[in-house]
């Protein structure tokens, strides 16, 4: 069953290389018998998009060429035959990117984040998207009534945060610290503000430290300013020892050594921010060993956290308001990209289709 489309082809910004993108006509995507097409109503652009865009691919998500984007929310236009009932034409929904296969090790030991064959979807900046049966099943969910379309697209990265937030475990007055307020690095401090914990922000504009107070930082060091956040941030702390749990999501080899240093015996490091290939970091390894610092690299989400998410999203804890910073057309996309190449302090354009 469909809505009427009165055309066989859509508009779609289509990746072709490095930095090069093109929106173009293509065809509207086919479907199999257990496949979903979406009407895109908004789509986000993000920090791994754009990672993706300078790079020209990424080895697990898109192969040029390709229509790129995965954060989004939309509209059901049609359904396959064996697409389950509870998907109707013209239910708002809000796809996630990827969904496991739940029956390898990985999946069969609750980590289905590591899934062998996660299934990744691409194809956010177009006017239609597929969604394979799949993540149909296992990761489209229903958008509540009073949730704006921009808002129930945050819930992909808002999952991954929320899945970093359970990994280091902070209880409600704990200090915690978070490295880096982009769009990740201030999710993280709402999220952890909002359970109760102090968070600590350190960024590198006088921007992201009023963004990173409205998000519910206790304190803020701006780089800039203070070259070195390490000894500042323990003075914060009870007897100076140190925060209780830090994110890091920044991904650099400096910014990995600050959240060691930052951390009290026996807390627990998220290395959130992946660092580029090929670099190396030194860390003092008798600091790891004689104060039990727990360091954990938090990847993706899983189906759990893409509920919590859109949960969290339909309680108010977290609104698009606080991130998007534009509203674009399809056709100004590889403009956007030209800009956010250097890092204007942009933190979430809305693209509508």
């Amino acid at each position: 069953m469909r809505t009427a489309i009165l055309s066989t082809h859509m508009s779609a910004a289509v990746l072709y290389g490095a930095e090069d993108l093109k929106v173009e006509q293509v065809a509207i995507p086919t479907l199999a018998d257990d496949e979903v097409l979406l009407e895109v109503k908004v789509a986000l652009t993000c920090g791994t998009d754009l990672k993706v865009w300078k790079q020209g691919s990424h080895p697990r998500m898109i192969v040029p060429p390709a229509v790129f984007g995965h954060e989004l929310a939309g509209v059901v236009t049609e359904v396959g035959s064996d697409v389950p009932d509870w998907v109707r034409v013209g239910m708002r929904v809000v796809p996630s990117n990827s969904a496991p296969c739940n029956s390898c090790f990985f999946c069969l030991r609750g980590r289905q984040n590591l899934c062998e064959d996660l299934l990744f979807n691409n194809g956010a900046y177009a006017q239609f998207m597929r969604i394979p049966g799949r993540i149909v099943r296992e990761n489209m969910l229903e958008i509540p009534s009073h949730v704006s379309f921009t808002d129930a697209a945050l819930v992909e990265p808002l999952a991954c945060v929320l899945r970093g937030v359970d990994e280091v475990g902070a209880l409600p007055g704990d200090t915690a610290v978070v490295v880096g307020c982009g769009p990740i690095g201030l999710m993280f401090i709402r999220m952890l503000a909002v359970r109760g914990i102090r968070v600590v922000a350190i960024g590198k504009r006088k921007s992201q430290m009023k963004a990173a107070k409205n998000m519910g930082a206790w304190a803020t060091f701006d780089v800039n300013e203070h070259p070195n956040p390490v000894p500042l941030v323990r003075q914060l702390t009870e007897c100076g020892r140190g925060a209780d749990a830090v994110v890091e999501a920044v991904g650099s080899p400096l910014t990995w050594q600050w959240a060691v240093q930052m951390a009290r015996r026996g807390a627990t490091v998220n290395l959130f921010g992946g660092c580029p290939q090929a670099c190396e970091v030194r860390l003092d390894p008798a600091a790891l060993h004689y104060s039990e610092i727990t360091l954990k690299s938090t990847f993706h989400h899983t189906p759990r956290f893409i509920r919590e998410a859109l949960d969290a999203v339909a309680r108010g804890e977290i609104s698009a308001t606080d991130f998007v910073t534009g509203q674009i057309a399809l056709a100004d996309l590889p403009r956007v990209f030209e800009h956010m190449k250097n890092r204007n302090g942009e933190l979430k354009t809305a693209v509508i289709p």
